[in-house]
């Protein structure tokens, strides 16, 4: 009888599902975050056990503004049709499409030293044109359509072709300061850096209104659901190769670009 009850006790503590989203936003490759791979973690986190909120682990330099825009909108979509309260907490870094995600939350924390922001769009790559012509290499590419070969790598860059990127990332950049505007509202500062891809610590994020305050999950839950508030952990699986170490041609180049991104914010 005693078992019993205990039993029913724990079943009446509120319930915070957790979804930790760590790694790089992309479409395809084991590890990385996109919205096919991410849907059916996110359903169950939101409709399992009826939970009083959903929580975001947030670690991620950023990615795709696609897929983080689909993982965004679908967080979105389920915290108002199950009327559930989401919460995001960054880790290292929410920065770029990251914190587009963390954006999906109605409250954002972070730590002091948590690097946060990053509002802005980039391109990058290599120009190769003249080490293919140091060798002899003759380049030959044939189109229908005067743009269909736009920013050829081996070929010398065109100033039409970097007008046009830039007016893409303009527009994408236009979409990404909506998106933070519409969600952070009035509790964003008037700084004139907060949308020009500059990045912060969590202190100086809260000072910007990026993040409502400094915080961890457990502590902060448990003040607003009380201390007998349960967690269930909601991750993604890791391959097979991945959980043995072995690695596919393709996954060590996918190891580089995550490396690449982590290092623009100096993080290890």
């Amino acid at each position: 009888m005693r078992e019993h009850l205990k039993f029913l006790a724990r079943r009446g503590a509120p319930l915070v599902s957790v979804i930790r989203l760590q790694g790089v936003i992309a479409n395809g490759g084991s590890g990385r975050l996109n919205d096919a791979g991410l849907a059916p973690l996110i359903n169950r986190a939101f409709r399992k056990g009826k939970p009083a909120a959903v929580a975001l682990i947030l670690n991620s330099p950023g990615g795709s503004p696609v897929q983080s825009s689909l993982i965004a909108a679908r967080i979105r979509r389920l915290s108002e049709e199950k009327e559930v309260p989401v919460f995001a907490f960054v880790e290292d870094v929410a920065a770029s499409g990251g914190y587009w995600l963390a954006c999906a939350a109605d409250e954002i924390y972070a730590d002091t030293s948590s690097v946060v922001g990053s509002i802005g769009v980039i391109s990058a790559g290599f120009g190769l044109n003249n080490f293919i012509q140091r060798y002899g290499i003759e380049r030959r590419v044939y189109t229908a359509g005067e743009s269909k070969s736009m920013l050829d790598p081996f070929q010398a860059e065109k100033p039409e072709d970097v007008a046009r990127l830039k007016e893409l990332q303009g527009e994408i950049h236009e979409a990404f300061k909506a998106h933070v505007s519409e969600r952070r509202g009035a509790r964003l500062s008037q700084d004139p850096q907060l949308f020009t891809g500059a990045f912060w610590t969590g202190q100086k994020a809260h000072e910007l209104g990026l993040v409502d305050g400094i915080g961890h999950l457990v502590p902060v839950m448990k003040q607003k659901f009380g201390e007998k508030t349960r967690f269930a952990v909601y991750r993604q699986k890791k391959s097979l190769f991945s959980r043995f170490g072995a690695q596919l041609s393709n996954g060590v180049v996918e190891g580089l670009d995550d490396q690449l991104l982590q290092s623009r914010y100096d993080l290890s």
